[in-house]
């Protein structure tokens, strides 16, 4: 079944998880982790993102943010691209370091933005790499400690998160404590990452009872959200479609790209199509990756497909056009 394109919404809250492939070590120690925060925080800030919850492990990343400037794909694909090249470099190791989509979850602020702080930073209780809360509290890989000011992250809006729960720093923060222990006992809360129908309803529980009563509501595994607010979704989604479909109406294509720029540049699409390492052909092959991703909504691998080179290539020449300019 073909992989559905992931829902981006300027200024929406989103639940981001990235993996090792294979569920393979993505941070072998405190280094590795301070340069992927470090390139975290240049990436949001230039894309005035709002971060609320974040959490590094072992093998996989949690981040709950809301879009700002850039679009999600454009801010992670920079992150884990530049993040990938340093720990190949690292390394001395070559192939891909993450699965080869990150999982994003479009939510409903307004009904699960605490619920999603919480679940994030518990993480390392549940893996047990901090026992109690105490712990927990000084864990330095993670938004909970900052929120605890036992950590300083001038990237992380903590006065948001606080401002949930008191307008006086030092009682919100004994409240939000209060609501993480409470969530000690709760255990996992598969309606956070579950399946769509799931999530929209809240739980199996709910889906059980909405199944009983004969109710129907709309769901998507992209979204955690009511059927209300997924409906809302769908329909920013298909504004955000016909305008590219409108772009596409005009006659814009790929191939015109290229066309324009070789032409442009005096290349042929010969040498731009056979792998060309000169300057000026990977130049143009950024120009050409950047306006088909822009201006068409293209995948990496479509535009990789139409220069005859690997998606990799692409990948490495959006995120060197995006951090030029």
């Amino acid at each position: 079944m073909p992989r559905r394109a992931r829902l981006d919404v300027p200024g929406a809250l989103h639940h981001i998880m990235v993996r090792g492939i294979n569920k393979s070590t993505i941070f072998n120690d405190d280094q590795d982790r301070t340069k992927f925060l470090e390139r975290l925080e240049k990436n949001i800030v230039e894309a005035r993102c709002s971060i609320y919850a974040w959490v590094l492990m072992t093998n996989h990343v949690h981040l709950l943010f809301k879009s700002g400037g850039k679009d999600i794909s454009t801010v992670m694909r920079r992150l884990l691209t530049w993040y990938a090249m340093y720990y190949n470099r690292r390394y001395k190791r070559t192939g891909h370091l993450f699965e080869n989509r990150y999982k994003s979850i479009l939510c409903d602020e307004d009904n699960y933005l605490l619920a999603l702080i919480r679940y994030i930073h518990l993480n390392p209780i549940r893996a047990r790499m901090a026992t109690t809360l105490e712990e927990l509290d000084r864990y330095p890989w993670s938004g909970h400690s900052v929120v605890m000011n036992k950590r300083d992250c001038s990237w992380m809006d903590t006065d948001y998160v606080l401002l949930q729960f008191n307008d006086t720093k030092r009682k919100a923060r004994n409240a939000y404590r209060q609501f993480i222990q409470e969530g000690l006992s709760m255990g996992r809360k598969p309606e956070l990452t579950g399946g769509g129908l799931v999530r929209s309803l809240g739980g199996w529980s709910h889906v059980r009872s909405s199944q009983k009563k004969g109710q129907k509501t709309e769901y998507d595994e992209r979204i955690l959200g009511s059927g209300a607010f997924v409906t809302a979704i769908f329909k920013e989604a298909e504004e955000k479609q016909v305008r590219q479909f409108k772009i596409k109406r005009s006659g814009l294509t790929i191939a015109g790209i290229i066309e324009k720029e070789c032409k442009t540049a005096g290349i042929s699409d010969k040498e731009l199509k056979n792998g060309s390492k000169r300057m000026i052909v990977r130049n143009v092959r950024e120009r050409i990756a950047r306006r088909g991703v822009e201006e068409l909504g293209l995948t990496s691998a479509e535009i990789a497909r139409n220069l005859g080179v690997c998606t990799s290539t692409i990948t490495r020449a959006i995120y060197r056009s995006e951090t030029t300019t």
